[in-house]
């Protein structure tokens, strides 16, 4: 009988590669000084493989980038189905909107860097470099490589040649960023005591430098049971109230691409690209689905633990796949422009987001800004990965609000996201007006944060400017 067999191949090979990178952390150094994530540590053993060995014996790696899609769903929908905990007195009730704006202002400086270096690029060394080039930045920085892949994709028939492997390669960069520089920003903020006493007593104490526990020391509890073992597995429980809901986003996401389709091309357009970002309807369909049980008074039968069990699980095999996955080619033909965006938009994220953070935040900071950085410079998986060396419980809110600030992101990103194709319009017909549009449209973003952050940060907001980290 004749089954396929290639899910189960890959995820063995991302599951060997995960052990792999286990073993490598207990005995390498190197490893345990800067804390490297195992998910990250596969996901760069495993590059190579999926980008030669296995495109040399028939193998594509086109699947992988299904999977990823998928369980950055899943590792969102586990997470937003989990009790929020209590609000504390004093709190800062800004936050959601402080992170959304904090992740906006990256969108706009990256689109706006991206399309000025872009615009002196084609006008000097790269005259025939496409005016949608530096767009790739924020898709491969901000949005990840799915987003850029299938925009990229987009560009192609509009004459941008290997848009999608060009955004694909845009976002290799970005993990770089995120994994090298956020790690980095990470042994800072110990080193320099930047993080609560609570969280460094925890990275001292836990056996994170190896990342396996010892022998003689006590199993910390993972999960607790929910359901009867003779009538249900308590995994098998919270598994399939994630897939349920999955499925109902799914179906939620059908409809609205459908009343989409009523509006003619410019809504067809919309609801393309809403599929990428469709981890966004499966949190607001967890979150709904959570408040239902709430008010039906049955929250309590999902477990936290178990929760944060799954979305870990899906974390570390998102972010291995989404490092296999991206694709290496046309780094030649575009090693300049590559490299130049690439540099540029990473250095002024890295200078950006900490002094955004450490004066737009009130609690848990440099935890918030270590995840606007991994999403600002790779994915939510890579913010994620991130946050779990300082949070690896997820106990804090910060990843519960940056769920609820990426609803917002989205609402105000609607025009940016309509708008994206017109660098590659201004390519296809030889007229630089389109493009020019674009960048006001990412200057009026840039505006808005700018606003906003004023509103939010109040006193702290240009306080001690010349100050990256802006202590309390």
């Amino acid at each position: 009988m004749d089954f396929s067999w290639k899910i189960v191949i890959d995820a063995g090979i991302i599951s060997s590669a995960l052990l792999l990178a286990t073993f490598l952390r207990t005995k390498i150094k190197l490893l345990q000084r800067f804390m490297v994530p195992n998910s990250l540590t596969a996901g760069f053993l495993l590059l190579p493989i999926y980008n030669y060995l296995m495109p040399a014996i028939g193998y594509s790696n086109h699947r992988l980038g299904d999977l990823v899609y998928h369980l950055l769903s899943i590792s969102f929908i586990a997470m937003t189905l989990r009790s929020r905990p209590k609000k504390v007195r004093g709190e800062n009730r800004g936050s959601v909107w402080a992170m959304s704006t904090a992740i906006i202002s990256q969108y706009a400086i990256q689109a706006f860097i991206g399309l000025v270096l872009t615009w002196v690029l084609f006008s000097t060394v790269s005259p025939g470099l496409n005016p949608a080039f530096g767009l790739t930045l924020p898709l491969g920085f901000s949005m990840g490589p799915g987003q850029a892949y299938a925009i990229g994709r987009g560009w192609e028939s509009m004459g941008f040649e290997g848009a999608g492997t060009v955004g694909l390669t845009m976002a290799a960069l970005g993990y770089l960023w995120a994994c090298l520089v956020g790690v980095a920003l990470v042994n800072i903020g110990v080193r320099k005591g930047f993080l609560p006493k609570a969280t460094m007593a925890t990275l001292q104490d836990r056996a994170m430098l190896s990342g396996v526990l010892p022998r003689d020391v006590e199993r910390p509890v993972g999960s607790r049971s929910t359901t009867d073992l003779e009538a249900i597995d308590p995994m098998s429980f919270h598994a399939a109230a994630v897939a349920c809901t999955y499925i109902l986003s799914f179906i939620l996401l059908k409809g609205l691409s459908w009343l989409l389709g009523f509006a003619g091309p410019a809504g067809a357009d919309l609801a393309t690209n809403l599929w990428g970002i469709n981890f966004i309807f499966a949190a607001l369909t967890a979150m709904l689905v959570r408040a239902l049980m709430d008010k039906l008074k049955i929250g309590y039968v999902l477990d936290n633990g178990g929760l944060s069990r799954i979305s870990g699980m899906a974390v570390d095999y998102m972010v291995t796949g989404a490092l296999a996955a991206i694709s290496l080619v046309f780094v030649g033909r575009y090693w300049l422009p590559l490299l130049v965006v690439s540099t540029c938009g990473g250095v002024v994220t890295t200078l950006t987001v900490p002094w955004l953070c450490s004066r737009l935040f009130k609690d848990n900071r440099y935890e918030r800004m270590i995840m606007i950085f991994g999403v600002s410079t790779g994915t939510l998986s890579t913010g994620l990965a991130l946050l779990r060396i300082l949070d690896p419980e997820f106990k804090t809110r910060v990843s519960g609000d940056y769920m609820l600030s990426a609803g917002m992101t989205f609402a105000l990103m609607i025009p940016f996201i309509l708008a994206i194709n017109l660098p590659a319009k201004a390519g296809s017909k030889g007229s630089l007006g389109p493009f020019w549009m674009m960048v006001l449209i990412a200057l009026g973003y840039l505006a808005y944060a700018l606003i906003a952050y004023a509103i939010v940060a109040k006193a702290k907001a240009f306080r001690r400017p010349m100050v990256s980290w802006l202590e309390e």
